[in-house]
Formats: C-alpha cells, structure tokens, sequence
C-alpha cells in the first residue's frame, strides 16, 4: 500500500504548476499545500505508530518542493520500518484506516485541485501501473493505461 500512495501520489504531485501550492477550491478550503503538508504529517504520525507512539503534530507547511520531497521521504522512512525486523506498535488496520486510507484521500482532492487549477492528471487504470514495492520516490514508472 505504500508503493501504491507513492506511484499515486507521484502522478498527483509531478507536473503541477509552480504557482500550484497556493490553490484552492474557494474561500475556506486548504490550498493545495495545506492538503500536501496534512498528507506528511499523517506519514510523521504513521511513523511514530510504528514505533508505539501515538503522537500527532500539525506542522507549519514549507514550499510545494520542499513538501514534495518531504512526501518521499516520509514514505521512505515509514516503508523502512515496515520492511525492518522492528515490531509494529500497532496493528496494521491502524495504519490503513489511518494514515495511509486519509493520505489516499488527499491525494485525490490533489487531483481535483490540479483538474480545477487548469493542470488535470489524467485518469489511469492504476490495477495495471507498474507499482513496485520499494519505490517510493517521485521516479515512477510511465503509466500504462491513461484515459480522458
């Protein structure tokens, strides 16, 4: 499930305008940083999960790069742990009912955003990308199945 949030989230994040963090779908909603920035605070908290810890923290958002690499780095981190010998803190439907299900979710309003924003993702037949355990970072493999 990792490997699926980074190839989606990867999709969602490349290609976005330089102007894009600071959209939003009208007064009152996050922009597009705010989502981004949630979405690795729910990978902070997953990583302290692992660890036993239940600890949240919101954090003060970055620029759209900075979050971007902080996305990779989160999955990367919170992947080592699971593929380490280290118990979990918590059962694994913690972390999919959690972090990684809500993350999911932002990753679509994401979407939507860039769709609203002029800059649409393409649609894809995920059941058929090359979605590799392991590969967490913005490098992911081209799609194989898009449509409009």
């Amino acid at each position: 499930m990792v490997a699926v949030v980074a190839y989606r989230g990867a999709k969602a994040l490349c290609g976005a305008p330089a102007d894009f963090g600071a959209f939003s779908a009208g007064n009152g909603s996050r922009t597009a940083l705010k989502i981004l920035a949630h979405t690795n605070d729910l990978y902070d908290w997953a990583q302290c999960l692992a660890k036993g810890e239940w600890k949240w923290r919101d954090s003060v958002p970055g620029t759209w790069d900075a979050e971007v690499a902080r996305f990779h780095a989160g999955l990367a981190a919170f992947d080592s742990h699971l593929a380490s010998d280290a118990p979990l803190g918590y059962p694994a439907e913690k972390f999919m009912a959690g972090p990684i299900a809500d993350s999911l979710n932002h990753i679509g309003q994401g979407n939507l955003l860039r769709r609203l924003a002029g800059s649409p993702v393409r649609g894809e037949s995920y059941a058929r990308a090359d979605i590799v355990v392991g590969r967490l970072g913005p490098d992911q493999a081209a799609p194989r199945a898009e449509f409009d």
